[in-house]
């Protein structure tokens, strides 16, 4: 069966992570996606290596990793889009597509007639995706953004991070570019709600994504707690302030995690840990005791889990039905046999030689799955390939456009 959208054709003027993240999601889901690039230089995240990836023999190639990450099912066309052929040539891929996404500063594509308004002049069912930092107005909307400044102003920072009165306390960022990867995830959704839209109607529409939209979003009941009560929430490190124990306690090799989140996995827990009359004091032998006596119960637990190994616990717990796990790095996280059931890892044919190692896509359907049609490009792969069969140009075209360094 075809992708879902595979009838779709989207023109990917975006760089680096949210704008990239979001046509590969639709890639993924069948859309032929062309995606523009400086020529020469090409997206700013080709060269943000090491680590590069491996060809045949072993050897670097001049793909970055991180660019793999986020352009898989894609065709490369270079395009200078600052001299007015190329900005022609643009409108002409954007009067052959039904969906164009771009993360260009507030304002920017509209001094080379490239923004919605005249887009749509040429193709009225273009759906447009703007993604920026801050959004389309505002006082903010002229200024850049990037993740690690959203995660603090947008909250999460200060509710990631150990508690204060800790050791290490203070504000953490996620490990991640996550303000990124969530404004990907949400103009994908916005994309086909579009797409949906128009095919009942013929309308295409503007899309405006933000980066600080997204993560105030994120924070979910962690603000609406903060609006029913008034009371600015704090961080907790690894605990949870309304159920305990669920943080990290340390084995005798390493770290598990316990999520405990009632009564009847406590007295379990306390069973098979060979410390049942802890279940029985009043004390703790509720949740909201437990609470309460939070400080006293805790030190408790890590004395007991540090007679075992990770392993150990991770058998004996999962036979009582405790809920628990383990603090994975990269490596163990493949290593995994649900992840490697699951076959999270997929390695795509690559134009240099070797594979393309990517994360699976986490979108599963029955009837229409997800495909590795294409590795991520390399630069300018496709530019011949899509101005002849889609634009109709000559060969003496495209000679003529790269000359002139239009392509």
């Amino acid at each position: 069966m075809p992708g879902p959208l595979s009838h779709i054709r989207v023109l990917d003027l975006s760089r680096v992570l949210a704008g990239p993240w979001a046509a590969q999601n639709l890639g993924d889901l069948g859309a032929e996606v062309i995606k523009v690039e400086r020529p020469g230089a090409g997206d700013d995240t080709r060269g943000w290596g090491p680590p590069f990836m491996k060809d045949k023999d072993g050897k670097d190639t001049s793909e970055a990793a991180y660019f793999l990450s986020v352009n898989r099912n894609k065709k490369s066309v270079t395009l200078d889009i600052s001299k007015p052929e190329g900005q022609t040539i643009v409108r002409e891929l954007a009067a052959k597509c039904q969906v164009l996404v771009e993360n260009y500063k507030v304002g920017a594509l509209k001094k080379y007639g490239l923004d919605y308004d005249s887009l749509r002049q040429v193709n009225p069912s273009l759906i447009y995706c703007s993604v920026t930092g801050f959004g389309q107005d505002g006082p903010y909307a002229p200024r850049p953004g990037y993740d690690f400044i959203f995660q603090g102003m947008g909250g999460l920072m200060s509710i990631t991070g150990e508690r204060d009165g800790q050791p290490g306390a203070g504000p953490q960022k996620v490990g991640i570019a996550i303000t990124d990867v969530l404004t990907g995830m949400y103009a994908s959704v916005a994309i086909l709600a579009a797409i949906t839209h128009r095919e009942r109607t013929g309308e295409g529409q503007y899309i405006d994504a933000a980066l600080l939209d997204t993560i105030v979003a994120f924070n979910a009941n962690q603000i609406v707690s903060y609006f029913a009560s008034g009371r600015v929430p704090v961080r907790w490190g690894n605990a949870h302030p309304q159920v305990v124990p669920y943080e990290v306690f340390p084995a005798a090799d390493g770290h598990i995690i316990l999520a405990i989140g009632n009564d009847g996995q406590f007295e379990r827990f306390c069973e098979v840990a060979g410390c049942a009359e802890l279940a029985q004091e009043a004390r703790f032998k509720t949740m909201s005791q437990r609470i309460v006596h939070r400080a006293e119960l805790i030190p408790l637990i890590a004395e007991v889990m540090r007679t075992r190994t990770k392993s150990e616990w991770i058998q004996v717990l999962e036979a009582a039905t405790v809920p628990c796990g383990p603090i994975n790095n990269m490596k163990e996280v493949f290593e995994d046999p649900q992840v490697q059931h699951r076959k999270l890892r997929v390695d795509i044919p690559h134009p240099l030689g070797g594979v393309a190692p990517v994360v699976a896509s986490p979108l599963r359907l029955s009837k229409t799955p997800v495909e590795y049609r294409l590795a991520p490009p390399t630069l300018g792969q496709h530019t011949e390939e899509v101005l002849k069969d889609l634009l109709g140009k000559s060969q003496a075209d495209v000679d003529r456009l790269k000359s002139r360094g239009i392509v």
